[in-house]
C-alpha cells in the first residue's frame, strides 16, 4: 500500500468490493467499441472474484485463493443467498482472459461484451447491497 492509501483503514470485504467497483469502471470502458476483449476479460474476471470474496467475506462463507474456489464460492452465493449465478461467466472469461493473454483464439461468439458489462455492473451492485443491509 502506498502512504495515504485509505483502503488500508477499512474492512477488508470493503476493500474487495471498492477494488471491484474500480475493475467494473475498466470494464466498462473495455466494452464500448473498439471492445478491448483483452481488458474486458480481465477486469471483468476480477470484479466479479472481488466482489464473490465480498460477499462470501460478508456472509461468512470460506473460500480459498484459487479461481475454482470463487467459482463454487460464486454458485454458493447463488444457491443459499440468492445472488446472480456469475460462476459460468467466471469460467467464461478466465478462458478467455487466458486466450488473450496466450494470442490461442479470437473473442467468443457467445460473449457480447455489452452483455458481460451489465452483468459485472448487476452482481457488483448486488454485492453492495448486501453489505450495506448488514447480517
Amino acid at each position: 500500500m502506498m502512504a495515504g492509501d485509505d483502503r488500508e483503514a477499512l474492512p477488508p470485504r470493503k476493500q474487495g468490493l471498492d477494488l471491484a467497483r474500480e475493475q467494473l469502471a475498466r470494464v466498462q470502458v473495455a466494452s464500448f467499441e473498439p471492445i478491448d476483449w483483452s481488458d474486458l476479460a480481465m477486469y471483468a474476471m476480477y470484479a466479479l472474484e472481488n466482489a464473490v470474496i465480498a460477499a462470501a467475506d460478508h456472509l461468512g462463507i470460506p473460500w480459498r485463493r484459487t479461481h475454482v474456489s470463487k467459482v463454487e464460492t460464486a454458485q454458493a452465493l447463488h444457491r443459499d443467498h440468492g445472488l446472480s449465478d456469475v460462476s459460468s461467466l467466471l469460467q467464461d472469461l478466465n478462458e478467455l482472459r487466458k486466450s488473450e493473454a496466450y494470442g490461442e483464439i479470437h473473442p467468443p461468439i457467445s460473449l457480447d461484451a455489452e452483455d458481460v458489462a451489465t452483468d459485472v455492473e448487476l452482481f457488483v451492485g448486488a454485492v453492495g447491497v448486501l453489505l450495506a443491509q448488514g447480517r
